[in-house]
């Protein structure tokens, strides 16, 4: 007689399995219907969210770069990004700004926001989101200059803490000519209508 086939337990999951305390911990039973799969859904998000530290910022723009003899700003505005604050693992969210002055070299359009994405979906502070972009920048192209802007409003900020909702955080790194040139930066703010209130 054959040995009776056990059901292969589910594979095992260790976000999943220290979500699954927390939940108890915090007083809630982990096996009602509505949170039985919650801890499997938490580390699926998880692992999404934070995808950017399997990313390689040279791999993600490869092929992007193109030779081209331009010298005028080119700015991708609004780029939408989501992050998690390092400090309580609650989101922060808004827009990015990205701007740079070519010098022999401009970058698909398209990478610019998956350059975001790859240092956004790691446990982040804005303020050193905004300079790794930049620096990122600098380094691939090597242009004349180049300016990240971002504003964001904070989760941590706004759910608990001081609980303003109406507040958010503005930081920029500006390199090259940006930081250098006080006309080539106004010039920028101008295209980028910061003179008066903007919001993300």
């Amino acid at each position: 007689m054959s040995p009776k086939k056990t059901k292969k337990p589910e594979s095992f999951d260790p976000i999943a399995s220290h979500m699954r305390r927390i939940i108890e911990e915090l007083g809630e039973n982990p096996k009602r219907e509505g949170i039985t799969r919650t801890p499997e859904r938490y580390a699926r998000a998880m692992r999404h969210l934070t995808s950017g530290y399997a990313m390689d910022p040279r791999a993600v723009v490869g092929k992007g770069l193109f030779k081209q003899e331009e010298s005028e700003i080119v700015i991708v505005r609004d780029i939408e990004l989501y992050s998690l604050c390092e400090h309580h693992l609650l989101p922060f969210y808004g827009k990015a700004h990205v701007a740079y002055l070519p010098r022999g070299k401009i970058i698909g359009l398209s990478k610019i926001p998956r350059l975001v994405d790859v240092f956004a979906r790691r446990f982040q502070v804005q303020e050193r989101l905004t300079t790794q972009v930049s620096e990122t920048l600098m380094e691939l192209l090597k242009p004349h200059g180049v300016a990240v802007i971002m504003e964001c409003y904070h989760l941590c900020m706004m759910m608990r803490g001081v609980e303003k909702q109406n507040s958010y955080t503005v930081t920029s790194s500006m390199l090259g000519d940006f930081k250098t040139n006080s006309i080539t930066r106004q010039e920028l703010l101008h295209l980028l209508g910061m003179g008066g209130r903007h919001r993300p």
